[in-house]
């Protein structure tokens, strides 16, 4: 028998998903369209909207004129994607000044209410040359994460200076995500960062001249990186109501001050809610909320065993289509899109430097790859995918593949892990290879 609370529920969901955007809007300056959302589809000008994209956290960055800036470089890595076929990137647009290990600076923003005028500025190239590729953005406002200060900083900055550091062994596990959990029951903290979405999402930009609610090149707001009720179940079922306000509050408000683009949540989906199938389904139900994401991390989740990728490739792989199939039902259940915005794999024995082997790391792709494409043939609610991430021409500057500050050779993995773990090279030419020829079939679905 049905729970009043089940029935309640699956009300909400069926009201989600009746949700629409707007059909073929389009911006009146350049006639790009807007990506909209009709029901499970995502659209653009009226048609499907497919994509095969990217993760390029780093993006702003180098869309600076400052010392850590490099524009030729954005210009170039941006044109090795397209000639892949990617055509949309996920992007940091916002880091918080931390005094935690490994957290990235410069940053979009300290304690006070000033904001990062160059990084800003950085942000407004990269989109001015995004539109000119017609390629398309998710812009994600915070991190869970510690690598770009995050939701852990907002706490330091309001609750007298406390904090812990990820990994700390006087911290294990999940220490870190438990006490990051308390951002979203603290007003003081949330409004900081509410304050820091209206400046972003009412920006105009300084390249253009146009307002971001106005840009066809953002394709959707995204309310945080990986954003999680807590870490362990004790934690987050009792934050679980302050995390589900703060989703419902974030995504209204950017909703009330942009109604153009579209807002997601940035979730990993079952990892990400305590492995709660009712969480994620409310977090996603939220009207405002446009589609459902879900992140895929075998490694990081003990799926697989770096030192001995082949003996653990069968059972991981068996997880990773269980995850898969397991939120294609929660977005049929919601009546939304799905997307696979991160997921990487280790290259072959453990190796960091560009061109290393990457036999597992490619079957891995293909497995995702076949799994999306499947899904989008059969008109499922499949949308597109984000591999995490494109690393370009950058390097790791140091022998220890470690990041440390000052660094500016950005690749795909950010300051709180070895750089080239989860990196895409320009000369990784066999995972270049799978990327295209996915790119390729996705692209042909709309022709």
């Amino acid at each position: 028998m049905l729970s009043r609370r089940s029935l309640l529920l699956s009300a909400g969901l069926l009201a989600a998903g009746c949700t629409t955007g707007r059909v073929g809007a389009a911006d009146e300056t350049t006639g790009r369209a807007f990506v909209t959302r009709s029901g499970t589809r995502l659209l653009l000008g009226g048609r499907r909207y497919r994509y095969a994209g990217a993760n390029l956290w780093y993006g702003a960055y180098l869309g600076t004129t400052a010392d850590y800036g490099n524009r030729d470089r954005l210009r170039r890595e941006l044109d090795a994607l397209a000639s892949l076929g990617i055509d949309n990137v996920r992007v940091l647009a916002s880091s918080e000044l931390s005094p935690l290990k490994n957290s990235v600076t410069p940053t979009f923003r300290d304690s006070s209410s000033t904001y990062s005028a160059t990084l800003l500025t950085g942000l407004d190239y990269l989109l001015n040359e995004l539109g000119q590729r017609n390629m398309r953005a998710i812009l994600y406002l915070t991190n869970f994460w510690e690598w770009s200060g995050g939701m852990m900083t907002y706490l330091y900055w309001t609750n007298g200076g406390h904090y812990i550091n990820m990994n700390d062994p006087a911290h294990p596990w999940p220490e870190f995500p438990d006490f990051t959990a308390a951002f979203y029951g603290n007003a003081k903290a949330v409004g900081m960062y509410h304050d820091y979405v209206r400046a972003v999402v009412t920006r105009t930009s300084s390249i253009t001249g146009r307002p971001y609610r106005d840009d066809p090149a953002i394709m959707a707001w995204q309310l945080a990186n990986e954003p999680r009720p807590g870490g362990s179940d004790a934690v987050g079922q009792k934050t679980m109501p302050a995390f589900q306000a703060w989703v419902r509050a974030t995504a209204g408000l950017i909703k009330s001050l942009d109604p153009t683009h579209l807002v997601s949540t940035g979730s990993e989906g079952l990892k990400g809610c305590i492995e709660s199938a009712e969480c994620v389904l409310t977090e996603h139900a939220t009207p405002e909320v446009d589609y459902l994401t879900a992140h895929i991390w075998p490694l990081n989740w003990g799926w697989v065993d770096s030192a001995n990728l082949a003996g653990t490739w069968d059972a991981g792989a068996a997880k990773v289509r269980e995850y898969i199939a397991q939120h294609i039902a929660f977005a049929g259940r919601i009546g939304k899109p799905l997307v696979f915005e991160e997921f990487g794999f280790p290259r072959d024995e453990g190796l960091y430097d560009a061109g290393s082997p990457t036999s597992f790391k490619d079957r891995f792709y293909s497995l995702i790859y076949d799994a999306v494409l499947s899904n989008m043939q059969s008109g499922g609610p499949l949308a597109g995918s984000n591999f995490w991430a494109w690393g370009g021409e950058g390097r790791s500057a140091h022998a220890d593949h470690r990041f440390q500050p000052g660094d500016t050779a950005y690749v795909g993995d950010p300051p709180h892990e070895p750089q080239g773990w989860y990196s895409v090279f320009d000369n990784d030419e066999s995972t270049k290879h799978v990327i295209r020829a996915h790119a390729a079939a996705v692209h042909s679905l709309s022709a």
